[in-house]
């Protein structure tokens, strides 16, 4: 829900593959109870089909003698990602989709025992759950490279503004693995953390240059083109060739709230793609079902002293003892891509108007979606309870 205020201020002034279970998602889970579907190959280089053990009869990129235990279907070869039999489908099958020689096996979280203040951006994409680095010549899926960069995709060397948390605040953890990241306008510090910003204003890497087409206005709350400590972890990556889509979730706190709610000092967080999917706006893949972008102003603000979700997400972050302040709790992203693509993804926050009141997004639980026939399109909603 939109507030109208009217105010003004000056400069003195008082947000590789995961480890989901879920069916139809890469990830970890316990193997399934369903039966192992032999035409599923069985890993070590067959075929499965009577293609020539040299020859790519599937057209997927993999050759038997590369490892593609089944031919004939072009969504099972090394370069897929495996995919967790549906239990609630009495007629799926079990099967070897990434020809490793294993079913549904689970996939560990890599991100564990990460430093608060590591500023490897590989590190920044373990956080998030993207295990998978590939090298410069390596076919397959993963993270093809990764930087930390200022909103435009200039070089950056953020310091405090990024953080690799085991937690924020009391009652946020991970949702996937031992480590969450956290971008900031400010600090990307809880109230806990040694070299925490202590106030609701740390200005860190000053004067930036927005991606075209940003910051973007809410209808009725014409925003400033001034964007200030913006900051950025910018990924090139490869989609598994049996991937339908991506998600990730990210939960995004302002101490715009609710002084400066709809007005021109509205702080953003973008998670801008390259190529843009349809559906997407100027590439940005999260906004709420009115294209309002991640700000105050979007529909999901609702965690604050009064809104649905209350205040326990607030607690011991500093967003509860450095001012009044708000959440929108964890929202996730889905975003369509085409198996084996190559892409970039932004993630991207700044101050808007000025340096002051921060804000601070976390990003967590990047997944592949592989689930076969699934059609995704562009879309932001809640993450369930």
């Amino acid at each position: 829900m939109l507030v109208a205020c009217s105010a003004s201020r000056d400069g003195t002034l008082d947000a590789i593959a995961g480890s989901s279970g879920q069916p139809g998602v890469g990830g970890s889970g316990a193997a399934s109870s369903g039966s192992f579907d032999p035409s599923g190959g069985s890993g070590g280089g067959g075929t499965g089909c009577d293609s020539s053990p040299s020859a790519d009869g599937d057209s997927d990129g993999y050759s038997g003698d590369e490892g593609d235990c089944n031919d004939c279907d072009p969504n099972v070869n090394p370069g897929a990602i495996e995919v967790a039999t549906d239990p609630n489908d009495p007629s799926a099958k079990a099967s070897d989709e990434n020809c490793d020689g294993q079913v549904d096996e689970a996939v560990p979280s890599c991100d564990s025992g990460l430093a608060l203040g590591d500023l490897d951006p590989l590190n920044g994409a373990r956080a998030i759950g993207l295990c998978k680095a590939l090298g410069p010549k390596e076919k397959g899926w993963g993270v093809v490279s990764a930087s930390y960069t200022r909103a435009d995709g200039a070089p950056a060397s953020p310091g405090p503004s990024v953080g690799l948390m085991p937690k924020f605040g009391s009652t946020v953890k991970p949702r996937e693995g031992g480590s969450l990241l956290g971008l900031s306008s400010g600090y990307a510090r809880d109230a806990s953390m040694p070299g925490n910003c202590g106030t609701l204003t740390c200005s860190t890497l000053g004067p930036g240059t927005a991606p075209a087409g940003f910051p973007q206005d809410v209808p009725g709350c014409s925003g400033d083109t001034e964007v200030n400590d913006d900051v950025a972890l910018s990924l090139m990556l490869r989609a598994p060739k049996n991937a339908t889509g991506y998600s990730f979730e990210f939960n995004f706190y302002s101490f715009e709230y609710p002084e400066w709610v709809c007005t021109s000092f509205n702080d953003q967080f973008i998670a801008r793609v390259s190529p843009p999917p349809m559906g997407s706006i100027n590439g940005n893949i999260s906004f709420d079902s009115k294209k309002n972008p991640v700000s105050v102003n979007i529909a999901f603000f609702e965690v604050c002293a009064g809104c649905a979700l209350g205040t326990a997400e607030l607690s011991g972050t500093g967003f509860d003892s450095w001012n009044d302040a708000g959440a929108t709790s964890w929202l996730t992203t889905q975003a369509p891509v085409v198996g084996g693509d190559t892409f970039d993804v932004r993630f991207a926050i700044w101050d808007t108007g000025d340096d002051a009141w921060d804000s601070t997004v976390l990003v967590d639980n990047f997944k592949w979606i592989a689930k076969p026939g699934s059609t995704v399109s562009v879309n932001t909603v809640p993450t369930p309870k």
